[in-house]
């Protein structure tokens, strides 16, 4: 599958450069010079080819299938269409919303939480709860897209730490969509590594985020720890993003428009590079949080307390590189 999608992403990069499908620089961009997007049309092609192959086969479940390919597919093209034409914010939330309500549907909705010691049973407030929950994840992926191989290693360190944590828990019939997922992104990583060729777009960084957040729901109804562990193993993008979004909120800042001062975005700007920064991310995602993460999963540490053990250093990080701050000020 990784070798579909660096094929896919490669046909895809001669027919951006053609078109002229460029992400231009300005004030509030990462980047320094013109680069072709929508590259994650790979990802999204490779995912989606694979899916229904691996439900006829038995692997997947075909309501899981359903779930995957039709939120994924009508977020990718939603993004898809905004890397062309700007879409109005109002319309891509009204249609974040109707993915996610698809996804839950086939799902079955949020099952039972574990937390503490304690069951919770939400009922119609849990699956509302779970769709606000899926559309955060697509767009705080959005929002963590901004710096080369950023989000494609994010993608591929999660999934493979999932894959090896179902495994050593017994839960192998789990390992199968995080997998395809993770060679989708790796095919793509190749064009995407520090120094990008192409970037993932909002077609990608999207359906990523939905992917991800139905897979933590659906692993949570086999087992209610496993909706911590994703959470634990997302924790960089899921920290960096929420705190960004609140300190920006909270000064009566536009939380829909662009801007460069998430924790990631300031930390490339004083290293001077992106790809430090990302291969710090791999870093935490495999030495800090994968083994609490695993932790959970193997029931030797509680699901909460797993995720404020994760969460902390994170946060001080989040602090430490600014996330949030007004640009000008930061930058000053």
């Amino acid at each position: 599958m990784a070798i579909l999608s660096l094929a896919v992403t490669g046909v895809f990069l001669r027919y951006a450069l053609t078109q002229r499908l460029m992400e231009i620089p300005n004030a509030r961009s990462s980047h320094s010079i013109p680069t072709p997007r929508s590259g994650g049309v790979g990802i999204v092609l490779t995912f989606l080819i694979a899916l229904p192959l691996a439900g006829m086969l038995g692997a997947i479940s075909q309501n899981l299938v359903w779930s995957l390919s039709g939120a994924g597919a009508g977020i990718a093209l939603l993004g898809f269409m905004d890397d062309h034409r700007p879409i109005a914010a109002r319309w891509r939330l009204l249609g974040h919303f109707a993915g996610s309500l698809w996804a839950l549907f086939w799902l079955g909705g949020l099952p039972a939480l574990e937390a503490f010691g304690m069951t919770l049973e939400l009922g119609w407030i849990g699956h509302g709860l779970a769709v606000v929950y899926l559309v955060w994840m697509l767009n705080l992926y959005n929002f963590m897209d901004g710096i080369d191989g950023i989000a494609s290693v994010e993608a591929v360190t999660s999934c493979l730490s999932i894959c090896l944590i179902y495994w050593l828990s017994g839960y192998d019939e789990l390992i199968w969509p995080p997998l395809l997922l993770a060679t989708s992104a790796l095919g793509f990583l190749y064009w995407n590594f520090p120094p990008a060729k192409i970037f993932m777009g909002d077609i990608g960084s999207g359906f990523l985020g939905i992917v991800l957040g139905i897979l933590s729901l659906q692993a949570a109804w086999r087992n209610a720890d496993f909706l911590w562990v994703w959470c634990i193993l997302l924790g960089v993008f899921i920290v960096d993003a929420t705190f960004t979004l609140i300190r920006r909120f909270l000064r009566g800042e536009r939380i829909y428009e662009a801007h460069r001062s998430h924790g990631y975005q300031f930390a490339s700007r004083q290293l001077g590079s992106h790809f430090p920064v990302t291969l710090g991310v791999a870093l935490i995602n495999l030495l800090w949080l994968l083994p609490i993460a695993l932790c959970v999963a193997m029931q030797k540490l509680d699901g909460g307390l797993g995720v404020i053990m994760a969460y902390v250093p994170l946060l001080i990080l989040a602090v430490k590189y600014r996330a949030g701050e007004s640009e000008h000020r930061a930058d000053g």
